[in-house]
């Protein structure tokens, strides 16, 4: 059997293609205690109980770059980020993500990066997040560093995720929006941590290891990136 590749076109392919297509190389996450490189997840705020979330909706104000939201709805495919390297540091698929490491989550269905800058978010006036770029690629205002206890994040854990360009926290402080994204919340970032900046991974397809042929995991056996 040749080997499948599981690459995607974050744009164009829907999340359903991708499971069906990279079935027999993912670990649908029974197995892995951590968060891998190009693992696609959700992530759930645990303030407010809602998952990062982005559509293709402009904001209104500030950048009108795509908006990104928290939802409670748990089934909905508009919440699956796929986690990625940055520009300068290559994040092998399957490799855990350390504690402190800069990462890009690309959302899955519209190949935008999770992104901020210093426009005011539209309804509390806090530091704006929002969806940029194409096809997976954008700038440096969409790098996160990953702030967890230990040496890399783990899936029960509560991390935060700290913008790097402006050292701001992405949050959730419950405010809610009307039409035509009714009873979504904003996400923004701000300066200081707080209960309002704990996320969590969720559901989602967790990227396993790489084997060696003895059977040991080799994390730095090199693969196609998401």
């Amino acid at each position: 059997m040749g080997k499948l590749n599981c690459a995607f076109h974050p744009r164009f392919l829907p999340t359903l293609l991708l499971l069906l297509s990279c079935i027999f190389t993912l670990s649908l996450g029974t197995e892995l205690s951590f968060v891998t490189c190009g693992s696609v997840i959700k992530l759930l705020n645990l303030k407010h109980n809602v998952r990062l979330h982005s559509h293709d909706v402009r904001y209104g104000s500030g950048s009108g770059q795509q908006s990104v939201t928290g939802v409670t709805a748990v089934e909905d495919s508009n919440s699956y980020w796929s986690v990625r390297g940055t520009s300068d540091a290559f994040c092998h698929r399957g490799t855990p993500v350390k504690c402190g490491q800069t990462i890009r989550l690309t959302h899955v269905n519209t190949g935008r990066n999770l992104h901020s800058h210093y426009f005011a978010s539209p309804l509390s006036s806090n530091q704006e997040v929002s969806a940029f770029g194409e096809e997976g690629e954008g700038d440096h205002l969409d790098e996160w560093t990953v702030q967890c206890g230990g040496s890399v994040w783990k899936r029960e854990e509560a991390v935060r995720f700290r913008h790097k360009a402006t050292d701001a926290l992405l949050s959730v402080t419950g405010e809610q929006y009307g039409r035509p994204i009714h009873g979504q919340r904003e996400v923004h970032a701000m300066p200081s941590p707080s209960q309002h900046s704990l996320w969590k991974a969720m559901e989602g397809i967790f990227m396993k290891p790489s084997e060696s042929p003895a059977g040991s995991r080799d994390h730095t056996h090199p693969h196609t990136e998401f």
